[in-house]
């Protein structure tokens, strides 16, 4: 039998799984969930650049919760507060649906007992199971850098450094609110702010899941943020990004375990990639500072087709979320973690 999917929200990365489920022959489209009136009332197919499929797209959150299926596919954009997409998680896993979100949600544990709790409470409720994955969180450091641990004999640092050309995201409130490209150098708080309060929720995630897989007490977390300015105007498709305004973001954050730095995070967005300071730079670069040291480099390549307009960015965060259907539908009711085999873990052999 086929596995009813719901596909929540057709942004960038929604339109792109809302394609992979209708060209799927073990899924079939249940419902679909926009947020635009411009949206509503529309065919799934032509929304998603398909042939009819007599789904019609609905802005009425009751109407999908009473939609019978498996699994809601929950592509919402991140928004301030990181807390924007609780309710609807919750409702959504309380009414009898697996969830599998782009949104956060990777490792709930990291922000305490009371968050975590809320979703199991849920889960529980509609005996139902939540996975937050995208590519980074969900994959590079909890799939592929945990992976990479497990060969070292000794280990001391772990660094994850991520530089992506975000100039071709679309949307205006993204980049400009979101992301806080274009804003004023003077303005943008790196410190106490809700950008750095946001991100260092969506990102710490990642830190506290593979401290935890290697058995590393966490001291703190320590942000290291930086900003680079606009040396022109950049006309980008969500917009004009005037010179001297905030031209790329740098997320970091350094996680302390008995006083020094173990894993450390580099986040870097950029909608200039000519800008000197990150010309040329590999996309992920991993370095492991252990017995044995190593240094993995990750590139994306645009895809080859004609006429498409899904980047290689979209693709690799929506595909980990259609792999991981099966494991999803398959585990207990709760929060799903990867599973991770044999990290680095310290202390010895566990």
């Amino acid at each position: 039998m086929s596995i009813r999917v719901i596909q929540w929200a057709t942004g960038a990365i929604g339109k792109t799984t809302l394609r992979a489920v209708l060209d799927s022959p073990e899924l079939q489209l249940a419902g679909l969930f926009v947020y635009g009136d411009r949206k509503a009332g529309r065919d799934a197919g032509d929304i998603a650049r398909r042939p009819p499929t007599g789904v019609i797209a609905t802005r009425d959150r009751e109407e999908i919760l009473a939609t019978q299926a498996d699994l809601v596919i929950h592509t919402p954009r991140l928004q301030v507060p990181y807390e924007t997409h609780d309710a609807d998680l919750c409702a959504l896993l309380r009414s009898g649906k697996n969830v599998i979100t782009t949104a956060g949600h990777h490792f709930p544990r990291a922000h305490g007992g009371e968050r975590e709790q809320m979703f199991l409470d849920a889960c529980r409720e509609g005996g139902t199971t939540l996975y937050g994955v995208g590519i980074s969180p969900g994959v590079i450091g909890e799939r592929i850098v945990l992976a990479l641990t497990g060969v070292c004999l000794e280990l001391e640092h772990v660094g994850i450094d991520e530089v992506l050309d975000a100039s071709r995201v679309p949307d205006p409130d993204f980049v400009f609110n979101v992301m806080g490209m274009g804003s004023d150098p003077a303005r943008i708080d790196l410190t106490a702010g809700e950008l750095p309060a946001l991100y260092q929720k969506l990102y710490s995630e990642t830190l506290l899941f593979m401290a935890e897989r290697m058995g590393l007490p966490v001291d703190r977390l320590e942000p290291d943020h930086h900003i680079e300015l606009a040396t022109r105007d950049l006309q980008v498709p969500a917009g004009l990004i005037e010179k001297g305004t905030v031209a790329a973001t740098e997320w970091r954050w350094h996680l302390v375990s008995e006083g020094r730095r173990v894993l450390s995070l580099s986040i870097v967005w950029t909608m200039d990639p000519e800008l000197p300071r990150y010309a040329g730079r590999d996309h992920w670069t991993v370095t492991v500072t252990g017995k044995p040291g190593m240094t993995m480099t990750l590139n994306l390549i645009e895809p080859d087709e004609p006429g498409s307009r899904t980047t290689a960015g979209q693709y690799i965060t929506a595909g980990p979320v259609i792999r991981a259907i099966p494991e999803v539908l398959a585990a207990p009711p709760g929060i799903f973690e990867p599973p991770v085999f044999a990290p680095f873990t310290f202390g010895g052999a566990r």
